[in-house]
């Protein structure tokens, strides 16, 4: 039906921009986490215990949102989780204190949480109707708007102040939710052809089958999370206190990193269309465990982005793999139970590298990036008869 596909169309496209905005607007607040470092005269440690409430209230809101979604709809909701995320990311730089800062940053988390389970649960159900793995694509715009956010950080570090710069993302994270989400309303939610008797459309009751699969997923996200929120957080610090290098090649770590992931992602449909998910999710983990310790452990600044920039690539589709699943499996309450957990990996992420960090150094602390991404790899082998259903 020629009317359906061009709906359904417009919602892949209006997906994608939120998407690309959440990936914009947080790696233009990652990529000036020195400056604010500085500003706040944060040790790693302190400094790791502000970054929790990026993640602390990331989780606190994600099973609020997917029960907002069963209610209200995963569009509205979506909307609304755009408009706060855009108003949010101004705060940080107004701070002077690491508990200021750690304040504001759980506002901001609350807001990106929220909208990360929105539009992933909009995005399973589209999915479903479309009848293709398509999910790689929505977090390949992720990663785009990620890399297009963090190159422009990098280009005007130099010139703007970090409260200047975050407050253009507000302005233009309002205009893009005002555009996009006129779409996202205007449309409900998809349903596949035979909604009736598609049982991977309709979400199961949470038998205790359901439930260790879907926490299994998520344990499979939590190891993935956890490595993109230590890159996005200690990649630029790795680069500019440990190898010298200057704060725009610093800031170009994760523009690398998030490229890596984009083309990893855009081609990520094909991949699970040849492979299936089981061999995607194993030859992923270990990728990104090899990518991690030459980034971590490498002497030179280049050496260091290869591995950035092959960690990327490794991770890139098992974090959407996962979240489809439990999202296939039990709904927005799957997604909401997987990205708790999945960003359980960022809550545990910036506190525990920044104590290694201390204890050891941040290099040894990145390491442990590579170790978690070796765990997903050995966790997708023991499910591959429900991942590739």
């Amino acid at each position: 039906m020629p009317g359906k596909d061009n709906d359904l169309t417009r919602l892949r496209i209006a997906l994608t921009t939120f998407f690309a905005l959440d990936g914009f607007i947080f790696a233009g607040w990652v990529v000036r986490i020195p400056a604010i470092k500085e500003q706040t005269n944060a040790s790693a440690s302190e400094l790791g215990l502000a970054l929790l409430g990026v993640s602390a209230g990331a989780v606190v809101t994600m099973v609020l949102t997917g029960r907002l979604c069963r209610r209200f709809g995963s569009h509205p909701v979506t909307v609304v989780c755009g408009v706060l995320l855009s108003l949010s990311v101004a705060l940080p730089p107004l701070t002077h204190s690491v508990a200021a800062l750690g304040a504001v940053l759980l506002v901001f988390g609350a807001a990106y949480g929220g909208i990360n389970v929105a539009f992933n649960s909009a995005a399973v159900d589209l999915v479903a109707a479309l009848r293709r793995p398509v999910m790689p694509s929505f977090h390949a715009a992720f990663s785009l708007g990620g890399m297009i956010g963090a190159g422009l950080g990098g280009l005007v570090a130099g010139s703007l102040s970090p409260t200047r710069h975050l407050l253009g993302l507000t302005l233009i994270g309002l205009a893009v939710t005002g555009v996009a989400g006129r779409t996202l309303l205007r449309y409900e939610a998809p349903l596949p052809p035979d909604r009736g008797q598609d049982q991977e459309r309709t979400p199961r009751r949470l038998d205790a089958r359901t439930r260790t699969l879907v926490t299994v997923f998520g344990l499979i996200a939590l190891c993935t999370a956890y490595g993109e929120g230590a890159l996005a957080d200690w990649g630029a610090l790795h680069l500019e206190q440990d190898l010298d290098a200057h704060p725009g090649v610093a800031a170009a770590g994760y523009s690398c990193f998030a490229l890596a992931m984009t083309i990893g992602r855009l081609s990520g449909t094909t991949l699970l269309e040849r492979l299936g998910r089981t061999r995607t999710v194993v030859a992923g983990g270990a990728m990104a465990a090899a990518g991690m310790l030459l980034g971590s452990l490498a002497p030179s600044v280049w050496a260091t982005l290869l591995g950035f920039a092959v960690t990327g690539l490794g991770l890139a589709n098992i974090f959407p793999v996962a979240i489809e699943r439990a999202g296939a499996l039990a709904g927005p309450s799957g997604v909401a139970t997987a990205s708790t957990l999945g960003y359980g990996g960022m809550l545990l992420g910036p506190p525990a590298i920044g104590f290694m960090a201390d204890w050891f150094s941040l290099p040894i602390a990145l390491t442990s990036v590579a170790a978690l991404a070796a765990v997903a790899a050995l966790i997708g082998v023991t499910t591959r008869q429900s991942a590739e259903r």
